[in-house]
């Protein structure tokens, strides 16, 4: 079978699998869905396949490289000979630093009013070609360059009034994305630049798309009730603003310190969750591989089992049949565990897949759905909105799923495109 013939059908069963679990068939829209589906292919298409698109992808990556560059600066002058020496180079050296530097520059764009001007540009964007909500719109595009911690404060005046449906969009956003922070830990990774690139702009409208398949808007007109303008106070989108009791930064300067401070804490956070995960893999491994021997089973192991589970879907993403159970694999560590642990396990795996299974694999692992996030998201959203709190615990798993297939449409469609 042909790699197009795959990749359409690949297509077909992700969209598919989207409208089984559907809540209401009758309702989902077809102009939004498809131009979702336009947008997220015709991205895909620009950045991947045509030649001035890759340049301009390509340009991009350069950036990033020589931001890592940079942050590698305040790395070396930290850990000194460890930051260069290859018998240093760990995660918790070359990925944890890059989240500091790279949140503290995040927050002097927003303090500079950079960030909300590119955030409002993109979400507009996104509203008049797929016709959703300006908060959802927002939202999505919020979610290309923070997370899912810090996106939903983009539209915190207005998260207490969203409907079902649209609460749900917003929750999936979230689960599709990642937050240019954590790419950049990726990026120091060895993962390349320009499929991480590609897999966060790809997301916004994935996760449009699968939002408005498996819950669509119920009425005409996707504001509902809110009272929508176009002064959404795109200005709430901030670092700083990120708890309720800190203060707004008074100077540059105090901008970068608090982008650092959270950017240590979500290091911190993320380095203790891939010690925990990791550790509790080898456990699991470990207890896998005496049952296996007691039955004859050899190589038993939790990467294995997940193999054997996500094959057929990663065979539709036009991997080879014979890398699938690996790539399988790694999918399934980025749900049940996170896309960290996946991509190390990546990084560790590459060397045995061909280059565009690395790369398929790469834009199907660069999202934040995994079991944990629901937990975030209800701490994070559920506080901001604690009305909402109920509806986001009923709607968690159906939000992981959408995240899930989005980042799955995303790979499908690179699988397609790289030759």
């Amino acid at each position: 079978m042909s790699r197009f013939l795959i990749g359409i059908a690949g297509i077909l069963v992700i969209l598919g699998i989207a409208y089984v679990l559907s809540v209401d068939r009758r309702s989902i829209r077809l102009r939004v869905v498809g131009s979702a589906f336009a947008l997220q292919a015709g991205i895909a298409v620009l950045v991947l396949y045509v030649p001035w698109g890759k340049h301009v992808l390509q340009w991009m990556s350069g950036g990033v490289a020589n931001l890592l560059g940079y942050a590698n600066a305040g790395t070396s002058f930290l850990f000194g000979a460890l930051a260069s020496d290859p018998l240093g180079r760990n995660f918790a050296i070359q990925a944890l630093p890059v989240i500091i530097f790279f949140a503290a520059l995040v927050s002097i764009l927003y303090y500079l009013g950079i960030m909300q001007l590119v955030v409002r540009w993109l979400g507009g964007g996104i509203e008049k070609v797929i016709g959703v909500s300006k908060v959802e719109s927002l939202c999505a595009a919020a979610n290309v360059f923070v997370g899912q911690s810090e996106s939903p404060l983009v539209i915190r005046p207005y998260l207490a009034g969203l409907t079902p449906a649209q609460l749900f969009t917003v929750m999936t956003s979230g689960m599709a994305g990642v937050a240019g922070t954590i790419l950049a830990a990726y990026a120091s990774m060895g993962i390349s630049i320009e499929y991480l690139l590609a897999a966060s702009f790809m997301a916004a409208p994935g996760g449009i798309l699968m939002a408005k398949i498996i819950m669509p808007d119920r009425d005409e007109t996707p504001e509902g009730q809110l009272p929508l303008g176009d002064n959404i106070e795109e200005e709430k989108i901030a670092i700083a603003e990120a708890s309720h009791d800190e203060e707004k930064p008074a100077n540059l300067i105090m901008a970068a310190a608090q982008g650092a401070q959270t950017g240590v804490k979500l290091a911190v956070a993320v380095g203790a969750m891939v010690l925990a995960f990791v550790a509790l893999v080898a456990l699991a491994n470990g207890l896998l591989g005496g049952v296996g021997r007691w039955f004859g089973i050899a190589d038993l192991s939790f990467q294995g089992l997940l193999g054997y589970v996500f094959a057929p879907v990663m065979f539709l993403l036009n991997i080879p049949w014979s890398e699938a159970g690996i790539a399988g694999g790694l999918f399934g560590q980025k749900i049940v565990l996170n896309e960290f642990v996946a991509y190390i396990d990546l990084g560790k795996q590459a060397a045995v897949l061909s280059p565009r299974t690395v790369a398929v694999v790469t834009f199907a692992l660069c999202g934040f759905a995994n079991f944990s996030s629901i937990a975030i998201q209800m701490a994070v959203t559920g506080s901001l909105a604690p009305n909402q709190r109920p509806q986001i615990a009923r709607l968690g798993i159906r939000a992981l799923v959408a995240g899930s297939l989005a980042n799955l449409m995303s790979a499908a469609l690179a699988g397609l495109l790289i030759s």
